[in-house]
């Protein structure tokens, strides 16, 4: 079975399997690169689960053990070339803390590499194809909780400045989710979130689905719940060195799907900056050619 075979046999099965077998598909949905390099027991401490869930793991798959999963992830890593997600794992293994500079190299070469993965062909069909749907969206609702909030905020005001019909689904007192009770059929539901996953964005993405509303969702894997009932899934690698993982590929995903919108609106999205450039002038909102404009 080769890896893109594997994949969709772990997201096929993924809601049959126990907790900790669950655990183990998403390590090797979301690190591909350390499975193909790292050993089986470092793939289980870093998965949190025991080296026997592994081979259970693989057994699932209907397969003889583990070294057929590695094997599938190697040839993966060897077609691939030697580019910078062939020797990621490899990179990370290797590298030690060095003090706070090493600590900024890391974190940063991580955000490079996550950002990167978006330019490869299936990241790029998914982001097409989304922003097709947000372009003939009647309404888009942007969703992002917590630490999702800014990239979905980040659309949201970008689409506002070529276009009415964006609501932000983030009004204070928790009543930002009232907004979809106006959500029907040709609307579009933007919605980011990543592991942990926000039992709210889940709920309000499956009310907008229940109304008719067409869900984009940005995500870190292909078995998250967002990922299970969107219409199109951008997949969004958060994966850092840090204690904490990175919300700039999510924050990328936005401004490559704005863009691509704008350029599909043609000169209405002209002449929605257009009227956007006179309303600020006339608050003297920015500062020009390093001076503060005479009011």
């Amino acid at each position: 079975m080769d890896q893109p075979g594997l994949r969709d046999a772990i997201v096929r099965s993924f809601d049959d399997m126990s907790e900790q077998l669950q655990s183990a598909a998403r390590y090797v949905l979301d690190e591909p690169s350390d499975v193909a390099l790292l050993s089986m027991r470092e793939q289980a401490r870093r998965a949190g689960v025991k080296p026997a869930t592994m081979t259970r793991l693989a057994q699932a798959l209907g397969l003889s053990g583990y070294e057929e999963v590695k094997a599938a992830h190697a040839r993966a890593v060897r077609d691939a070339g030697a580019g910078f997600a062939s020797d990621a794992g490899a990179r990370f293994e290797a590298q030690k803390l060095k003090g706070d500079r090493a600590v900024a190299a890391e974190v940063a070469t991580a955000i490079a590499g996550n950002v990167s993965k978006l330019a490869e062909p299936d990241s790029l069909e998914r982001l097409v194809a989304a922003a097709e749907r947000l372009a003939g969206a009647s309404r888009v609702f942007c969703l992002g909780l917590r630490a999702s909030h800014p990239a979905a905020w980040h659309l949201g005001y970008v689409l506002s400045l070529i276009g009415d019909g964006v609501v932000q689904l983030d009004a204070p007192g928790g009543s930002g989710g009232d907004a979809l009770a106006r959500a029907r059929a040709g609307d579009v539901l933007f919605v980011v979130s990543v592991h942990p996953y926000t039992r709210a964005a889940v709920q309000l993405a499956e009310i907008a689905r229940a109304r008719g509303c067409a869900v984009v969702a940005v995500t870190d894997s292909p078995v998250a719940p967002l990922a299970r009932l969107a219409d199109v899934a951008i997949f969004a690698s958060t994966a850092s060195p840090s204690f904490f993982h990175v919300m700039s590929p999510c924050f990328a995903v936005a401004e490559i799907l704005a863009a691509i919108v704008a350029g599909r609106r043609g000169e209405a999205a002209v002449e929605g900056l257009r009227g956007v450039d006179a309303h600020l002038a006339a608050l003297d909102a920015h500062i020009v050619d390093g001076s503060r404009r005479a009011s």
